[in-house]
């Protein structure tokens, strides 16, 4: 059974930065794409970032040049770097694993507030 754990999350001022981490056990971790989600409230779910397993990725609009997604095998985690923070990046952020197929598998959540 997949289990992934997203930590890394907080309070921080417009501006800042926090960097995202989720640790995966209960698959071959390395040859599945990973995902980082966000919800806001009233919102819906939505991609912020991917990366294959050949560590191609790609990036919402709203995000691209202020986040950075990655990945280490080696310790089966996935982490998302996220500067020039704004508030309306403000959301419970998830992880997502492509596995297994076809709905994949997801964390509990961190919480992302940006707010002075």
């Amino acid at each position: 059974q997949v289990q992934l754990v997203e930590s890394g999350g907080g309070l921080v001022q417009p501006g800042g930065s926090l960097r995202l981490s989720c640790a995966a056990s209960g698959s071959i971790f390395s040859i599945y794409a990973m995902g980082w989600y966000r919800q806001a409230p009233g919102k819906q779910r939505e991609l912020v970032a991917a990366i294959t397993s050949g560590k191609s990725t790609n990036y919402a609009d709203s995000v691209n040049g202020r986040f950075t997604i990655s990945r280490d095998n080696a310790k089966k985690t996935v982490y998302l770097q996220m500067n020039s923070l704004k508030p309306e990046d403000t959301a419970l952020y998830y992880c997502y694993q492509a596995y297994p197929f076809p709905r994949g598998s997801w964390g509990q959540g961190t919480q992302v507030t940006v707010s002075s």
